[in-house]
């Protein structure tokens, strides 16, 4: 039982340490905002001195493609349009259930607009119960439950590839303006952990579903809500470096070192760190608006098979939303001013979030009834296989049955 009093006197000393948070937060918000105006003046030296001094700079900025001071307004989409989004759902392994597997459910989406066509909403459950999917991941040290999740993040990435085959064979050469949407990043920043062989048996099917959506004509874009990510914010510390060459090894050799006082040392250039680019955009874009366009440079890129990760950010009126796509969507500036319109379009009609993604996740998610279906179908399967000894553990019976 949660004690309310006690954790209201911690509460008190927890609201001193946000106020003074709050005002260190707006004085590096100032300082990210004068780095962003001198930078602007000087926008193609400090990419130069990037690609220069890149083996010596142990962060990653990203490119800016656009002019720093760009804020870009996003048109209103076509009337008719299709929009199709995948997420995932799971039961994961337990020791004290009935079996020990787990089971993924894909939920699928298509939304036609304009085109008089019903939509569709269904899920796909697999079970994962051979030794080969429990077990495999243990001989890089990856828990059962972890490799389960990148399980997941191929299925969603197969399910949406098929879907989007499927749209361009059935709508042939009339296809109508679509666009596939990804829950997230797709920037696989768990990646950059793994043993090479594990990361090769994640990334790999993921590419080729991305490929597969590349070969049907539709552009695709991952939508990150609440971004945490600072690579715009990278980028400014090049301009707010004091030294003529951005070499960090030479300068600043004791960067992110641990004082005797217990604080990491920070170079001069990370006066306004720890602050989002969300934070920094959001002073400067209107709803509707979009910020520049930038090049990735996350190490983990390096494993793709393809340039790289592009993204903006986008005042979708509740929120500064970062949008990701990959090389040859943003490549193309008719399709990605397209798919942006249809993104934007599809947070307003969802109220605040894509509605495309808010139903897939719907469509996805495994409620404590169907998890009590699912295992008490699994135990019929064993007892008609004439399985002995099917039951759950002690310890989850207690659990279950407790009289506090």
């Amino acid at each position: 039982m949660l004690d309310l009093t006690q954790l209201a006197r911690q509460m008190q000393g927890m609201s001193k340490h946000l106020t003074r948070e709050a005002q260190a937060a707006s004085d590096r918000l100032k300082a990210a905002q004068n780095l962003l105006t001198e930078a602007q003046k000087h926008q193609e030296e400090l990419i130069e001195s990037l690609n220069y001094w890149v083996d010596r700079i142990p962060f990653h900025p990203a490119i800016p493609i656009d002019q720093l001071d760009s804020c870009f307004t996003i048109q209103a989409p076509p009337a008719a349009h299709t929009v199709f989004a995948t997420d995932g759902s799971q039961i994961a392994p337990n020791a004290h259930e009935i079996a020990y597997c787990y089971l993924i459910n894909i939920g699928r989406v298509v939304l036609y607009y304009g085109q008089s066509r019903h939509p569709i909403l269904d899920s796909v459950p697999e079970i994962f119960y051979r030794p080969e999917d429990l077990y495999i991941s243990r001989q890089w040290g990856i828990r059962t439950e972890e490799w389960m999740g990148y399980q997941r993040s191929i299925s969603e990435a197969i399910a949406l590839a098929e879907t989007a085959r499927e749209i361009a064979t059935i709508q042939g050469d009339n296809l109508n303006p679509a666009l596939a949407l990804v829950d997230g990043s797709l920037v696989y920043w768990f990646l950059e952990t793994l043993p090479t062989e594990a990361r090769d048996r994640i990334i790999e099917p993921i590419l080729e579903a991305w490929d597969m959506i590349k070969v049907s004509g539709i552009p695709m874009m991952g939508y990150v809500s609440a971004s945490r990510s600072s690579e715009t914010i990278s980028f400014l510390r090049l301009q707010g470096c004091p030294y003529n060459e951005p070499d960090c090894a030479r300068n600043c050799p004791d960067f992110g070192q641990v004082d005797k006082k217990g604080k990491i040392k920070q170079a001069p250039c990370q006066i306004s760190e720890p602050l989002r680019d969300t934070v920094l955009w959001s002073n400067y874009l209107k709803p509707g608006q979009r910020s520049p366009l930038w090049r990735s440079r996350s190490r983990i890129l390096d494993y793709y098979d393809f340039d790289s990760i592009y993204f903006c950010y986008v005042n979708v009126g509740t929120e500064i939303a970062r949008i990701e796509c990959p090389a040859w969507v943003a490549e193309n500036t008719e399709q990605f001013e397209l798919a942006l319109s249809i993104m934007l379009a599809q947070v307003y009609k969802g109220y605040g979030y894509p509605v495309a993604l808010a139903e897939a996740h719907n469509q996805a998610v495994v409620r404590g009834g169907d998890r009590t279906r699912f295992f008490a179908m699994l135990e019929d399967q064993m007892i008609r296989a004439g399985l002995p000894n099917v039951g759950i553990s002690y310890k989850e019976a207690r659990k279950r049955g407790s009289i506090a």
